[in-house]
C-alpha cells in the first residue's frame, strides 16, 4: 500500500488522534500504513504478538476457539482501538485469534518499540489504559448479553456496532461468518436476519448489508448497544490533549 502522508498527519484511529502532538510525533518514525486483507489472522492464540495494529476502517474480530473448533467473537476492534492490547499489559501471549472480518487499512508498529514508547509515555499510558478499560467493560457486558437476550436483539446490537466503526449504513457481510461471530449456527442467524429484512430494518443481498431503518434496529437491540457506547463515547473524551497542533 501506497503511504498517504495525510493517513500520519490526520490519522483515522481515534487512540492515536486522542494522543498529544508530542507523543504522536515520536511514534510516527516507528509505524507504516498497511493493508487488513479479508480474513487475515493478525496473531494466533498463542503465538507472540510481534506486531500491534490501529486499524482505520477496518473491522477486526477477537475470537476465542474451542477444543471442538468452534468459534466466538469476544471482542470487536475498528478505528476506536488496538489489535495486540496484551503488549500493554505486560505479556505478548494471548489465548485469543485476531481475524480481519472487514478489511481496510491500519498503522502498524513493532510490539517490542510501543512497549518502550508506553512505559516512557504518561500520556500514552492515559490513553490506552481508557481503552483497556473500554475492552472490560464490552467483555462483561457482552457476556450478560450472550447469557440474558434474544438472538434478534443480538444481531441488532452486533450490526448497529459495526455501522458505528465503519461510519457507513453498508458494508461486507455473510450470514456464515455472523453465526462464527454470535457463536451460534447459520441457520439461526439466516431466520433472525430475514425477520429484520421483513420488518424493514436491514436489506442483506450475496454478502452485503444495509441498514434501512436505523431507529427500528436500535430499538429491536438490547440495552447493551447504549450501554458500550456510551462508555466508548466517555473514555474517548478522557483524553490527554483533545486538541492536536
Amino acid at each position: 500500500m501506497s503511504l498517504d502522508k495525510n493517513a500520519f498527519e490526520q490519522p483515522a484511529n481515534k487512540l492515536l488522534a486522542a494522543l498529544p502532538a508530542s507523543d504522536y510525533q515520536r511514534l510516527i518514525p516507528h509505524m507504516k500504513l498497511v493493508p487488513l486483507s479479508d480474513r487475515q489472522v493478525l496473531y494466533q492464540t498463542g503465538e507472540p504478538i510481534t506486531q500491534v495494529y490501529f486499524p482505520h476502517n477496518a473491522v477486526v474480530s477477537i475470537v476465542t476457539t474451542m477444543e471442538d473448533g468452534s468459534t466466538m467473537e469476544v471482542g470487536l476492534v475498528s478505528n476506536e482501538g488496538m489489535v495486540g492490547m496484551p503488549v500493554i499489559l505486560g505479556d505478548n501471549i494471548t489465548t485469543t485469534t485476531a481475524l480481519v472480518q472487514i478489511p481496510d487499512s491500519a498503522m502498524q508498529i513493532d510490539a517490542n518499540i510501543l512497549r518502550s514508547e508506553f512505559n516512557r509515555s504518561a500520556a500514552l499510558q492515559t490513553v490506552l489504559l481508557c481503552y483497556v478499560q473500554g475492552v472490560y467493560t464490552q467483555i462483561v457486558q457482552e457476556s450478560v448479553c450472550n447469557r440474558l437476550h434474544q438472538l434478534e436483539e443480538r444481531l441488532a446490537r452486533w450490526l448497529l456496532t459495526i455501522s458505528d466503526r465503519l461510519e457507513s449504513k453498508e458494508f461486507p457481510l455473510t450470514q456464515e461468518f455472523i453465526s462464527e461471530m454470535l457463536g451460534v449456527n447459520s441457520a439461526g442467524v439466516t431466520e433472525v436476519a430475514s425477520t429484520l429484512s421483513q420488518a424493514g430494518m436491514i436489506a442483506y443481498h450475496r454478502g452485503q448489508i444495509k441498514i434501512l431503518n436505523r431507529e427500528a434496529l436500535e430499538k429491536t437491540s438490547c440495552e447493551c448497544y447504549q450501554i458500550l457506547e456510551e462508555e466508548i463515547i466517555r473514555l474517548l473524551d478522557n483524553k490527554p490533549n483533545k486538541r492536536r497542533k
